[in-house]
């Protein structure tokens, strides 16, 4: 099959919406939306980097597009689209592109968003996502918000992921079966608080998602927002099983985690939700961290591209 083959068979049916024109045309439209702002990001992962060749197709595409949608929920945006720009090898599989193909249209029901157009070419494997959301006009939550007297708060769990990569780098060994598939799972498919994202801008002052590790993402927040950020290692939310693997070692790893892509935000003290207070900001700058009441040193801050 060439390209058109391929969009034709496997992704024009994921392409619902008629702003996408069925994928015929070199570009889509985007009906605005009056009252609300049209929120834009952008992401790539790439092979032996973001995930494996060997990885099941569909858990690559679902990775793929869940990271543009935590950028998205850390904006306070529902997500409403998509662009894709795919680099498949050459010779792949029609097994391997029906079963991408299958992942994204999971997605897709799940989170209410729709295949708009994209780009194709040969060469290693990598996937690009642009995102479309809609926030209430003015509300988005920019990082720079943050406030002196905030609490800083994060969703879900922290770390698990890099146990995941750890464990399929064989890094790591000793866990139970269920214990493993727990953590390799949360590496290769994110699960970003899409639900609590769409409406953040009730709650928090400033945002980010966790991509490049809890320190690192925190770190541009307070760079952001002229502040510095207290995060007390003890409250950081770390699952059983991330603990398991890591024993004593657990928090300093979690901190200087990325690809969790978790919501870390700002918000009034007394803020209650699904999330878990990890520090304080105050006056200053960067981010410190604390195990007690007491300053440590900062582990390695996250992940860095280059």
């Amino acid at each position: 099959m060439d390209e058109f083959d391929i969009i034709a068979r496997y992704f024009a049916p994921l392409a619902k919406d008629p702003g996408a024109l069925s994928l015929k045309d070199d570009a889509a439209f985007i009906p605005p939306r009056p009252g609300f702002d049209l929120v834009i990001t952008t992401d790539q992962i790439t092979e032996d980097t973001d995930f494996f060749a060997t990885d099941p197709p569909e858990m690559i595409a679902q990775k793929g597009l869940r990271v543009s949608l935590s950028d998205l929920a850390a904006k306070g945006a529902a997500p409403a689209f998509y662009l894709l720009n795919l680099t498949l090898p050459q010779g792949v599989s029609e097994d391997w592109l029906a079963a991408f193909a299958s992942g994204l249209r999971r997605d897709q029901a799940e989170f209410d968003i729709s295949l708009l157009g994209g780009d194709m070419g040969a060469g290693r494997l990598a996937i690009a996502v642009t995102g479309f959301g809609f926030v209430p006009k003015g509300r988005m939550v920019k990082r720079s918000g943050a406030k002196v007297g905030d609490a800083v708060y994060v969703t879900g769990t922290i770390g698990d992921s890099s146990g995941g990569l750890a464990l399929l780098k064989g890094r790591a060994v000793g866990l139970g079966e269920a214990e493993r598939a727990y953590l390799v799972n949360r590496y290769r498919v994110p699960q970003p608080p899409v639900a609590f994202g769409k409406n953040l801008y009730d709650t928090a002052h400033a945002s980010v998602d966790v991509s490049d590790g809890l320190i690192a993402d925190l770190g541009h927040v307070a760079s952001a927002s002229g502040v510095r950020i207290v995060v007390e290692s003890e409250r950081v939310p770390l699952s059983p099983e991330f603990k398991a693997l890591w024993g004593p070692d657990a928090f300093a790893r979690a901190v200087a985690a990325g690809d969790d892509y978790q919501i870390a935000f700002t918000a009034s003290p007394d803020s209650t939700g699904p999330f878990t207070r990890i520090g304080h900001v105050v006056a200053g700058d960067g981010v410190s961290l604390t195990v007690k009441g007491e300053l440590v040193a900062i582990p390695s801050p996250g992940y860095r591209h280059f």
